[in-house]
């Protein structure tokens, strides 16, 4: 009874303390942002106002005050865009997915693009979701 007791305790304090290492944002200055991060951010979104930046332990999240929001992870490296008052800048959005989407669903712009290590989502302003390989082959569409 009294090993059960040891092991609950110990799930617990693990759980507690992924859990807080989870929740732990801190802000930083934009300056404290990878290069390559701020090198994108200065070019794309210069004409935005960065609301916060933070850091976490694995990335850095950037929202500005028009309600985009951008990822990165510890090497500066994009992970998500989210620009649901507006939409992703063209430059940034891989060719293979930009031309997709311009031939297979007209008159619609991309406003989330995240890139991980199964592909890449992609959400469109009417609603559809369309994940690709990283090859960037059509996985998945999805209505919001």
């Amino acid at each position: 009874m009294k090993s059960i007791r040891i092991i609950l305790l110990l799930v617990t304090a693990l759980v507690l303390g992924f859990n807080a290492k989870a929740d732990h944002d801190q802000v930083i200055n934009f300056n404290q942002l990878p290069q390559a991060a701020q090198n994108l951010l200065k070019e794309h979104f210069a004409s935005k106002v960065p609301l916060i930046v933070t850091v976490d332990w694995d990335d850095y999240t950037i929202v500005y005050d028009s309600g985009e929001k951008v990822e990165f992870d510890k090497q500066g490296e994009w992970k998500e865009f989210n620009c649901r008052t507006s939409h992703v800048p063209s430059a940034l959005i891989p060719e293979q997915i930009k031309s997709h989407i311009k031939s297979t669903f007209p008159g619609t712009t991309i406003i989330q693009l995240e890139r991980n290590r199964r592909g890449y989502e992609v959400k469109l302003n009417n609603g559809l979701e369309v994940e690709y390989s990283p090859a960037f082959n059509v996985i998945d569409i999805d209505n919001d």
